[in-house]
């Protein structure tokens, strides 16, 4: 009971029956390290060299203490379901044969336990795990519903880091390389416009922006550009002799104006402003009048 609450609920929900568990995994068995090949559905491709030095180190001390998953196929040869870095690391300390449960998998269900397998015990960066929820919705016909499912997350996570895929490769990048948190992302995906992403993205390198900072940014961003689109329709609504009443206001003052008039001739006008700055600016400039 402890095992599977270490594990979390993605991985018993991969597999519906535990018994079938019991009966598709074999007692440990000493495997050819020649014999084992890497698993072509692996969603972590790309592996810290310093950890991996380390590990062997440990590896080639203590021996490798936690077995590898792995099916049988073609003939006397095996393929890796989760364990990949024990498997490099084993490597690297010269160790010919490894201990390894041995067990049945279709494709599908080794691309999904490797995903579960790496998720919940490795720390993959954003994007991999992205590019890992994708290649199970394109490859395994999952929706975004039963994947969350399957790996134990809300439905808003999931769709959170399938989000991030939309961002422009620099920026992937960026946060593969740690120079931008998950958090910078989420915020900089509310741009429509790569460009801009991409524009604010360099600000954070070179100004070492907080997330709290491009949040508010994007925000800023999204409202005055709201602004202009509801101007936008407020000039093709107004009658003609209102235009250059708007015009000069928004001349008059440093922020967007709205004016709006209805059929009686009765309307209202909406100043906006960014900070209280904005706004004191904005009351000098009415005081200054009287």
């Amino acid at each position: 009971m402890v095992k599977r609450n270490a594990l979390g609920r993605g991985l018993g929900a991969l597999i519906d029956d535990a018994d079938k568990i019991k009966e598709q995994v074999s007692g440990i068995a000493e495997i050819e390290v020649s014999k084992i090949e890497a698993n072509p559905f692996q969603p972590r491709t790309r592996f810290d060299q310093e950890a991996l030095e380390e590990l062997s180190a440990s590896i080639r001390e203590i021996g490798l203490i936690q077995p590898i998953t792995l099916r049988k196929f073609d003939g006397e040869k095996f393929q890796i379901i989760a364990g990949e870095r024990r498997f490099r690391a084993a490597q690297m300390a010269g160790l010919t044969k490894i201990p390894a449960f041995i067990r049945e998998a279709d494709d599908d269900g080794m691309l999904e336990m490797a995903l579960v397998e790496n998720i919940q015990r490795e720390d993959l960066d954003s994007i991999e795990i992205a590019l890992s929820y994708q290649r199970l919705i394109d490859e395994c016909n999952l929706t975004q519903e039963t994947l969350s499912t399957r790996v134990g997350k809300k439905r808003s996570t999931v769709s959170n880091y399938l989000r991030l895929l939309r961002l422009p490769a620099v920026i992937q990048k960026g946060l593969r390389e740690k120079e931008i948190s998950m958090g910078h992302a989420r915020a900089l995906i509310n741009i429509p416009e790569s460009e801009t992403q991409v524009m604010i993205f360099e600000q954070i390198l070179k100004y070492d922006f907080s997330v709290r900072r491009v949040e508010e940014i994007v925000r800023n961003l999204n409202a005055e550009k709201s602004g202009q689109e509801e101007s936008a329709t407020e000039k093709g609504k107004l009658p003609q002799q209102y235009h250059n009443f708007r015009e000069s206001l928004a001349k008059f003052f440093p922020t967007p104006v709205k004016l709006s008039v209805n059929n009686e001739g009765k309307g209202k006008i909406i100043i906006s402003f960014k900070s209280a700055d904005d706004l004191q600016k904005i009351v000098k400039i009415i005081e200054n009048q009287k």
